[in-house]
């Protein structure tokens, strides 16, 4: 099944390259041939797009690698690495060149043009094929949404996979840029004033500042160490209560070690009749069971905890409050 989750992946971010390389040629000669500032900078938008995506799939591709000595728990966490460098194409190549763009044509204008009509057939066809691959990413979310039994919002607000938030997060807007590039468009048709069209282009550099930001956050918040899904960590909980070595289960952390992997240390009171010995044994059962009860645990780490240990209990019950 993460097998599937990664190929799905790869194929939502390789459809959203296809269409951002088309859409980004497109544009650019639209934008040429209409000297429109705004068309201009939505060419920058998926030229930035395309790098993007070259990003998240150099993301997938590396956090696969297996664990090794340098890296015991796997190479899972460079997927978050690689997608924040996506996040930061976005905005140093769209934004920055959207700004450049909008500022220049409203200090020194822009050339006339008589074929605005060009601008609005490649916006039409622009925005068909950045449907497609939103729609692809779209689906991905809500199965992912459902397997992680959240909304697709909760989900989107902190995913898992920050690759097809990523994707979503600019198809989306893509979508809103090219309108933006359509009504500058027309307002400079309808009103014979480049300002529009500049102002277009500047608007459209603060959609990309605001999706840049947002998207490093999401990235920087699992390259920090994000907890894993709340029912999750719960069901573990659960879990290692139900077990006969336990008379109580004092503290699970968990850490998001990479798409689908979850780290686990969990703090226990062993029962009083359970020996060292068989506790020993009870540690190595309770990662065999966790590990096959939840697919997305990798590594466990069991430390038991006294009975007496009031400030252990606090410290614990205060990380939980919080």
């Amino acid at each position: 099944m993460a097998g599937d989750a990664r190929d799905d992946s790869m194929r939502t971010v390789v459809i959203a390259l296809l269409v951002n390389l088309v859409v980004a040629v497109i544009k650019a000669v639209a934008g040429v041939l209409t000297a429109s500032a705004g068309l201009l900078a939505e060419a920058a938008h998926s030229v930035g797009d395309c790098t993007t995506e070259v990003f998240l799939m150099t993301a997938l591709r590396r956090s696969r690698r297996p664990a090794d000595p340098r890296h015991p728990f796997g190479h899972g966490k460079e997927r978050y690495f690689w997608s924040l460098l996506a996040a930061m194409a976005i905005f140093g190549l769209g934004a920055g060149f959207s700004v450049y763009q909008g500022v220049s044509t409203i200090v020194r204008g822009e050339a006339d043009t008589a074929a605005p009509y060009v601008g609005y057939i490649v916006i039409l066809l622009a925005a068909a094929s950045e449907s497609v691959s939103l729609t692809q990413a779209y689906g991905r979310a809500r199965r992912e949404s459902r397997a992680a039994s959240t909304t697709l919002t909760a989900y989107l607000r902190e995913p898992e996979d920050p690759t097809v938030k990523s994707v979503i997060l600019e198809d989306a807007a893509a979508l809103i840029g090219l309108a933006l590039a359509g009504a500058g468009l027309l307002a400079r048709q309808l009103t014979g004033d480049e300002l529009w069209d500049g102002v277009a282009a500047l608007a459209i550099a603060a959609l990309l500042i605001v999706v840049a930001f947002e998207l490093a956050r999401t990235n920087g918040v699992l390259l920090i160490g994000r907890q894993a899904n709340p029912r999750l960590v719960g069901q573990i909980a659960g879990c290692l209560a139900e077990q006969p070595e336990v008379a109580s289960v004092v503290d699970v952390r968990t850490m998001m070690m990479g798409t689908g992997r979850v780290l686990v240390c969990a703090r226990v009171d062993f029962a009083d009749a359970v020996s060292s010995s068989g506790a020993e044994h009870a540690c190595v059962r309770f990662h065999a069971l966790l590990a096959d009860r939840f697919a997305a645990v990798g590594e466990v780490f069991i430390e038991p905890v006294p009975r007496d240990d009031a400030a252990l209990r606090a410290e614990a019950a205060r990380t939980r409050a919080r």
